[in-house]
C-alpha cells in the first residue's frame, strides 16, 4: 500500500533527480488577495513568477502545497470531497518544453521505481484545436511516442485552462487517467465520461498563450510556462485501489483512532460513517489554519468564520457518535505527526493548534445549550401563531423558517443538519430555501467587506493609508519590545482615518502598558526616520532579521521594509517616507478580538 509519505518523498527525490529544486509549500492564508480566504491550488502562490517574476530558486521548482476549498464543505462525508488537500507541483519558469514534460510524467507514472502503473492502464487527453488555438499535435505525438495506446483529443471545456474571465495567460492541457477495468459504457466512452472507467491522476498545464480581450484569439506568450498538479489524496486512492480516501493513509488512521472511543461505530450505517469522515477532514483543516505560520483563529468573519464552521461541524458530529471531544487533541497530534514533516510551522504550534482548537470546542459546547433553548423558543412560537390561526380557521404548517435556521446557525453556530434532525423529532421539516437565501446574503456582506481591504490591509493606496499603514509597523515593534517577539501581527484594517491591528497576547493591556506603548511610537516618529524598502530573497530577509512569514526556505522575493533599527519587516507596502510624517499617534482603544487575540485601534492626529 502506498502512503502519502511515500508518494511525496518519490516525486521529490524523481523531480530534484531532474534538476528541479525543491521549495518549501507557501501559506495556506494568501498574502494581499482579498479574492480568496484561501491558497486553492498548488499554482495560486506563483501566479507572480508565472506572469515573469524571477523566482530565486531558478526556474525549475517543485513543491508540495496545502490548499482549502470551501466550496466542498457540504459535501464532505462522501467518499472522495475534502475541505483540504495537498497537491504535487512541478513548474517550468520561462519555457514551455511539452515533450520534455511528458516524457518526466510518464516515467514518474510507469517506472518501477516511482509509481509503477503498467502504461497499458494509462489514458490521457489533450487539446482538439477551436478558434482560440490549435490542435496540440505537439503532446498527442509525445504520449503516442511514450507507448500510450489511448490518447484522445477533448474540447476547450476538459483541457485548456485559464484565469477567470478567460483573460491573461492560458494555454492547453494534457491530464493522466488510470482505467480503472470497468467496462465501456459505450463506443464513444473516454475520460470525458462520468461513468468511473477512467480516474484522473495529474495535468500537466501548458501556458503558451495569452488572451488579451474577452472573446480575442490567443496569442503567444512572451514568458510560456508548464505548471502541473497531482494531488496526494487522489493519488492514494488510485494507486491504492481503494474506494475512498477514508479507507487509506492518516486518513483511515485518524477513522481508527476515532472508532476507539466512539460510542457507535464507524461501519454502523451510514450517518455513523459519515460523521466519523467529518471529524477526520475538519479536524485535518483545522489544523492545518491554525498551525499555519500566518494561521487565524476562530471568528464570524472570512477565514476564521470558515475554521470556527469545521470546527463546530466536528463538534456535532462527535456529539451524534457519543464522541467525548477530549480526544481531539489526540487526533491533531497524530496529524502532526503525519504532515509536520513537510509543513514545519505545524510542529511549532503545535500546542498553540490544541489550545485554540480547546477553547472553541469549549465555547461551543455552551453555544450548543443555548441553542437548543432558543430552538424550543422557535418551536414554541409557531405552536403559538398555529394556536391563533386555527382560532381564524387558518392553518399554519409546521415548518421552521429559513431565517430562524440560519438564526441557530450563525448565533449558535447549529449546522443545517443538527436544525433539520431536531425539527424531524418534533414533526417538523426546515425552509432550506429559505436558509440558503439568508446564507448567500451573509455570505455576499461577508465578500463586500473582504473586497474593500487593499494590500497590507489597507482599503486605498492614498499617501494617509500608507502613513497609518507605517505606524502599525512602529505599534508591532513596541509590542515585541515589551512583550516578546513571539507577539505576532494577526490582522490588519487600515482606512485614510485610523489604523486597526490585531496582534496575540495572553492579556488585556493596562493604561500603564498602553501609555507605554504610545510614547515609544511618538518616540520613533520624533526620531525623523526614513522608511526604506529594500528588494531580497527570503534567506537574505530572514538573515537580515526581518520579521515575516518565512514562506520557503528557498526564498522568494520579498520586499523589506526598515525604519531604522525600530523595525524591520516583509512587507507588501505602501508606506510613508519618513516617520515625521505621522506627526503624532493617540491610541483610541484595546480590545478583545478574539480567544488569544488583542485589537488596537487608532489615529495620527
Amino acid at each position: 500500500m502506498f502512503t502519502d509519505t511515500e508518494i511525496k518523498e518519490k516525486w521529490f527525490k524523481f523531480f530534484e533527480k531532474h534538476g528541479f529544486k525543491r521549495i518549501e509549500g507557501y501559506s495556506i492564508i494568501p498574502e494581499n488577495d482579498p479574492t480568496v480566504l484561501f491558497t486553492t491550488a498548488g499554482m495560486h502562490p506563483l501566479v507572480p513568477y508565472l506572469l515573469g517574476a524571477k523566482h530565486p530558486a531558478g526556474n525549475k521548482i517543485c513543491d508540495v502545497q496545502r490548499c482549502i476549498r470551501t466550496s466542498d464543505i457540504d459535501s464532505v462525508g462522501d467518499d472522495y470531497h475534502l475541505t483540504s488537500f495537498e497537491m504535487l507541483g512541478n513548474w517550468y519558469l520561462g519555457s514551455c518544453p511539452k515533450e520534455e514534460m511528458i516524457a518526466l510524467s510518464f516515467e514518474f507514472l510507469t517506472s518501477k521505481e516511482y509509481l509503477g502503473i503498467p502504461k497499458e492502464r494509462l489514458a490521457t487527453t489533450v487539446f482538439e484545436g477551436d478558434e482560440t488555438a490549435p490542435k496540440d499535435e505537439v503532446a498527442y505525438n509525445a504520449w503516442k511516442k511514450c507507448g500510450i495506446e489511448h490518447v484522445f483529443y477533448q474540447g476547450k471545456d476538459d483541457n485548456w485552462w485559464a484565469l477567470g474571465g478567460g483573460v491573461g495567460p492560458c494555454g492547453p492541457d494534457t491530464e493522466m487517467f488510470l482505467d480503472t477495468g470497468k467496462p465501456s459504457c459505450n463506443e464513444n466512452c473516454s475520460p470525458a465520461c462520468d461513468c468511473g472507467k477512467y480516474m484522473e491522476i495529474w495535468n500537466d498545464v501548458f501556458m503558451q498563450y495569452k488572451v488579451e480581450n474577452a472573446g480575442e484569439k490567443a496569442v503567444a506568450l512572451a514568458n510560456p510556462n508548464i505548471d502541473t498538479g497531482l494531488g496526494v489524496e487522489r493519488a492514494l486512492v488510485v494507486l491504492n485501489g481503494v474506494k475512498s480516501i477514508y479507507d487509506v493513509g492518516i486518513f483511515k488512521d485518524v477513522i481508527d483512532l476515532i472508532g476507539e472511543n466512539a460510542g457507535v461505530k464507524y461501519s454502523e450505517n451510514d450517518a455513523s460513517k459519515k460523521c466519523y469522515r467529518i471529524i477526520t477532514d475538519h479536524l485535518r483543516t483545522t489544523m492545518f489554519i491554525l498551525g499555519d505560520a500566518r494561521g487565524v483563529v476562530p471568528s464570524n468573519v472570512g477565514q476564521g468564520y470558515i475554521l470556527r464552521r469545521l470546527i463546530r461541524r466536528a463538534v456535532n458530529c462527535a456529539r451524534n457518535i457519543n464522541y467525548n471531544t477530549k480526544y481531539f487533541a489526540d487526533i491533531i497530534d497524530m496529524l502532526i505527526d503525519n504532515h509536520g514533516k513537510d509543513y514545519h510551522d505545524l510542529e511549532q504550534n503545535r500546542q498553540f493548534v490544541k489550545d485554540e482548537l480547546a477553547k472553541e470546542v469549549e465555547k461551543f459546547s455552551k453555544a450548543l445549550e443555548e441553542g437548543h433553548k432558543e430552538f424550543e423558543k422557535v418551536l414554541f412560537g409557531i405552536e403559538k401563531h398555529k394556536a391563533f390561526a386555527a382560532q381564524k380557521g387558518e392553518v399554519v404548517e409546521n415548518v421552521i423558517s429559513g431565517k430562524a435556521a440560519f438564526r441557530l446557525y450563525d448565533t449558535f453556530g447549529f449546522p443545517l443538519e443538527l436544525t433539520k434532525e431536531m425539527a424531524q423529532e418534533r414533526g417538523y421539516s426546515v425552509d432550506e430555501e429559505g436558509f440558503k437565501a439568508a446564507f448567500e446574503e451573509h455570505q455576499e456582506k461577508s465578500r463586500t467587506a473582504s473586497a474593500g481591504v487593499f494590500k497590507g490591509g489597507l482599503a486605498d493606496s492614498s499617501y494617509e493609508s500608507a502613513k497609518l499603514h507605517t505606524a502599525t509597523h512602529l505599534i508591532m515593534a513596541g509590542l515585541r519590545k515589551m512583550f516578546g517577539p513571539q507577539v505576532m501581527q494577526k490582522g490588519s484594517n487600515i482606512t485614510p482615518e485610523r489604523l486597526r491591528i490585531d496582534f496575540n497576547l495572553d492579556h488585556k493591556m493596562t493604561p500603564e502598558e498602553l501609555e507605554t506603548l504610545e510614547k515609544f511610537v511618538n518616540d520613533a516618529i520624533s526620531q525623523e526616520v526614513d522608511v526604506v524598502c529594500e528588494e531580497m530573497s527570503i534567506q537574505d530577509a530572514k538573515a537580515s532579521g526581518a520579521v515575516g512569514v518565512f514562506e520557503s526556505k528557498y526564498g522568494q522575493v520579498v520586499k523589506v521594509y526598515s525604519i531604522g533599527n525600530i523595525s524591520k519587516e516583509i512587507c507588501g507596502g505602501p508606506h510613508a517616507v519618513n516617520t515625521r510624517d505621522l506627526h503624532h499617534l493617540k491610541i483610541v482603544k484595546e480590545e478583545s478580538s478574539s480567544s488569544g487575540i488583542r485589537r488596537i485601534k487608532a489615529i495620527l492626529d
